[in-house]
């Protein structure tokens, strides 16, 4: 195999600077992680092409049952129930003009709404929802994804890549450098798992594709503009990403300046077992215009009103928290096998970009159906276990609100989800454009939902069919 010349700087400043002024840096999209780079293969591709072309189109009808409900807010799971249909459209374009350079462009259009407008719990059942419900957004195409991608190998040996959305076919430098920056999800590069990493393809609900208790900078789609560099071995690999955060919770604006609000990640990712192990320990910490839930119920206290922790905003305060995410392969090349996460947060300061979930525990596995002569297919099950911190659940008790949440009054409980899944695929290919079509039917059930004993349970039906190439 071959190895890789180390580019000279003067080139590689060049193109940093022609790309910094020449990419567009534009809106971006919920679903972050829904088509993540596939893993590394074993063998280098005798050819390649230095560009890439991709599209996919999910569509997804979800039903929620009725619930039992006392009491609702306006933030409330609809207590009748509720169907809804959503699409997401998506055309993806990737580009090397260097062996060690490549650009990359998402377009996507999202359609449709979430049962009950997306609100009503923490862990959401739809991953591929865009929370509108308070912003508004128009059924447009924007731009998701626009950012370069520079390696700097550091060694001879090579890994065949192979070919997903944002990762052009190829062979890398096993240890190298890596640096992104532009507009990114964050989730492409922090907390990914083989088996619970994709909306459109795995998990639905928002605890199963992401550590929930991640407050991860993003704006309503799920986007924001940042930088990654990461230093990856075979073994090993440590990555730091420093992000764009909103202006408000939830909000599409982000903040224009670093040193006003950011969020920061940083990822060790282990893999040096012969089991197949992978294990990511994160740490991340956010500053923006946050509120604080014990100082908006002081301040309602003394005003005699209910809380409301946007009005108590107050720029440069923090959230911090941490995540263990592992994932073990038992069988068919790794297709078949369990994970798990664990999250937690500091909870003192409002839920602003992800979703309002301050402790996080999720298990699972995934089986692949080969035995039964369904190659392709895969079945899975989850379940979820999730809660807020003393302070947000006070805020919520008392009757206030976040961006998801609000019952009106809270009988705290943690909020407890299992999720299943078939998924039924059929790969064909048509020349150079291989394509994919998969139909998977999901069952959720959800105690507790909005972390509040007094309501629930409900279930969730959905059917969902994926086509990419």
């Amino acid at each position: 195999m071959r190895g890789f010349p180390v580019p000279r700087l003067p080139g590689l400043w060049a193109l940093v600077i022609s790309g910094a002024l020449g990419l567009p840096l534009a809106c971006r999209a919920q679903d972050a992680q829904d088509t993540a780079p596939a893993p590394p293969v074993t063998q280098t591709p005798e050819s390649k092409l230095p560009a890439l072309l991709g599209a996919q189109y999910t569509f997804i009808v979800q039903h929620q049952t009725s619930l039992h409900s006392p009491y609702a807010g306006a933030l409330s799971l609809d207590p009748t129930g509720d169907t809804q249909p959503t699409h997401t459209l998506g055309v993806y374009f990737g580009w090397a003009p260097l062996h060690w350079a490549q650009a990359y462009l998402d377009v996507e259009k999202f359609m449709g709404d979430g049962v009950s407008h997306a609100t009503g719990l923490g862990g959401l059942t739809n991953g591929d929802v865009v929370r509108e419900g308070a912003s508004g957004l128009k059924k447009e195409f924007y731009i998701a994804r626009s950012y370069l991608r520079l390696v700097l190998p550091l060694g001879s040996e090579v890994t065949a890549v192979a070919r997903a959305q944002d990762q052009i076919p190829d062979s890398e430098a096993s240890t190298h450098l890596e640096f992104k920056f532009g507009r990114l999800a964050v989730n492409d590069d922090f907390d990914r798992n083989r088996y619970a990493g994709s909306a459109r393809t795995q998990f639905m609900n928002w605890s199963l594709w992401q550590n929930t208790a991640w407050d991860y900078a993003a704006n309503t789609r799920g986007y924001t503009d940042g930088a990654v560099l990461g230093f990856v071995t075979a073994a090993w690999s440590l990555r730091y990403g420093v992000y764009r955060m909103p202006v408000l919770a939830n909000g599409q604006t982000l903040e224009s300046s670093l040193s006003v609000a950011r969020g920061e990640n940083v990822e060790l990712t282990m893999s040096p077992w012969a089991s197949g192990t992978v294990l990511r320990l994160l740490a991340y910490r956010n500053r923006a215009g946050m509120g604080d839930y014990l100082a908006a119920l002081r301040l309602a206290a003394v005003a005699g009103t209910t809380p409301d922790i946007v009005a108590d905003d107050r720029p440069g305060r923090h959230k911090w928290g941490l995540g263990i995410n592992a994932e073990q392969p038992l069988a068919d090349e790794g297709e078949t096998g369990l994970f798990a996460r664990l999250g937690w947060n500091d909870g003192k300061t409002e839920s602003f970009a992800f979703t309002e979930v301050d402790q996080h525990l999720s298990v699972g596995g995934q089986l692949a159906l080969g035995r039964w002569h369904r190659p392709q297919d895969r079945v899975a099950v989850a379940i979820v276990a999730e809660g807020l911190s003393a302070p947000h659940r006070e805020y919520l008790a008392a009757g206030g609100s976040g961006f998801l949440l609000g019952d009106g009054r809270l009988n705290y409980a943690p909020e407890q989800i299992v999720e299943a899944y078939y998924r039924w695929q059929l790969d064909e290919s048509l020349g150079r454009f291989p394509w994919r079509l998969q139909l998977s039917p999901d069952v959720q059930y959800v105690r507790n939902p909005g972390f509040n004993h007094d309501r629930g349970p409900v279930g969730f039906w959905s059917l969902r069919l994926h086509l990419e190439y």
